[in-house]
């Protein structure tokens, strides 16, 4: 109707009315555009304080730490946390080095080494750090009621999540180090339990931090069942031995049947910024705000994950974050001075950081590195 309308009025009339309409969508001047935004919004202030940190599917757990950081740290215009869905670590890395406001992302610890070795970004060592190692990953694989063992997966179409995410990576590792030729197929992982569930597929293979809540509607009387995977020398040079037990799928595990597993853990990466720079004084607000709240991550109703946490923890093969790194810096001095206490309540000072809060962030810290040294 509209551009019938249009089509009857004299060129000149039909060339304003178009403007007006495009003015009206892109905000331009003129009679017919939309309101200005006010002069006196604090845009500057609110996307200063604003951080993208990259998760990952609705499934999967890096979505639900990533919501936690923005339950806790969220405070208004200074610090804003705004999660986004991610398409697994490959492009989360991706994501860190080029797209626009992210700043922060969770990734596996083995996507730096994988990168690398494939020559995905060039300059890699001096574009990534990273604030934390956050916890381990299971490697989980579900398979059908025929598939006795993992090695009756030979020959067999086994999903491996969509391509260029962790799990896709991770699986083609895993299969490959255990000799175990499968079909792959990618799939998104609630496509693929259906499938699964259908006889299309043998398995699915899907790396999270248990319980996965990808598996919580499994019905025991489906038959679908967890394949161990055997702690072999090789598997062993890249990630760490795991198990899958009753406690994290009642329906899935019997409670003395406990599955074997590997992991592999999750890391909080950050752009490596000039230190001058804005964004890099941004990402350092909110290292410090996290590790002075981080006793708040292990309350409930957070992710049981958290408690698995580590701050003091180093990740093999990646470089920290220097604000991550002076802030240890600065407890672990005054742990190993007990006059130093009182440097350590003016640090937390100076940041805005209240009484209460330093103490308990002292005293976890106490404990993050008695557990480091065990």
């Amino acid at each position: 109707m509209q551009w019938a309308i249009t089509r009857r009025l004299m060129p000149g009339a039909r060339r304003g009315l178009a403007m007006g309409l495009l003015g009206a969508v892109l905000g331009l001047a003129g009679p017919a555009s939309l309101p200005a935004r006010a002069a006196d919004q604090p845009s500057d202030r609110v996307n200063a304080g604003t951080v993208g940190i990259v998760s990952g599917g609705v499934e999967g757990t890096y979505v639900r730490i990533a919501a936690d950081l923005a339950a806790v740290l969220d405070d208004g215009d200074r610090l804003r946390i705004l999660p986004v869905l991610g398409k697994g670590s490959v492009q989360n890395l991706g994501d860190i080095l080029h797209l626009r406001g992210i700043d922060i992302g969770i990734v596996q610890s083995d996507v730096l080494a994988y990168a690398r070795r494939e020559n995905l970004f060039p300059n890699l060592a001096n574009r990534v750090r990273y604030v934390t190692k956050l916890y381990n990953e299971e490697f989980h694989v579900l398979a059908r009621p025929e598939i006795a063992g993992i090695e009756d997966l030979a020959g067999r179409k086994v999903n491996m999540d969509v391509r260029s995410s962790g799990t896709a990576m991770t699986a083609s590792l895993v299969f490959g180090a255990l000799k175990i030729a499968v079909e792959p197929t990618n799939f998104d992982q609630s496509l693929a339990l259906e499938k699964l569930r259908r006889g299309e597929i043998a398995a699915l293979a899907y790396v999270a931090g248990k319980p996965a809540r990808l598996f919580r509607d499994v019905r025991p009387e489906e038959g679908l069942h967890f394949l161990a995977i055997p702690p072999t020398p090789e598997l062993l040079q890249d990630y760490l031995p795991s198990q899958l037990s009753h406690r994290e799928y009642e329906g899935l595990i019997a409670p003395d049947a406990p599955v074997d597993t590997v992991a592999v853990g999750a890391v909080m990466a950050v752009y490596n910024w000039e230190r001058n720079s804005e964004r890099y004084r941004k990402v350092a607000r909110f290292v410090e705000a996290f590790f002075s709240r981080f006793d708040e991550f292990l309350k409930p109703p957070r992710h049981p994950k958290w408690a698995e946490v580590n701050l003091a923890a180093t990740v093999p093969g990646w470089t920290p974050f220097e604000p991550a790194v002076a802030w240890l810096r600065q407890a672990s001095v005054a742990e190993a001075d007990p006059a130093a206490r009182d440097a350590f309540r003016n640090f937390a000072a100076r940041r805005g950081i209240p009484g209460e809060q330093a103490e308990a962030l002292f005293e976890q810290f106490l404990r993050w590195q008695a557990r480091a040294q065990q």
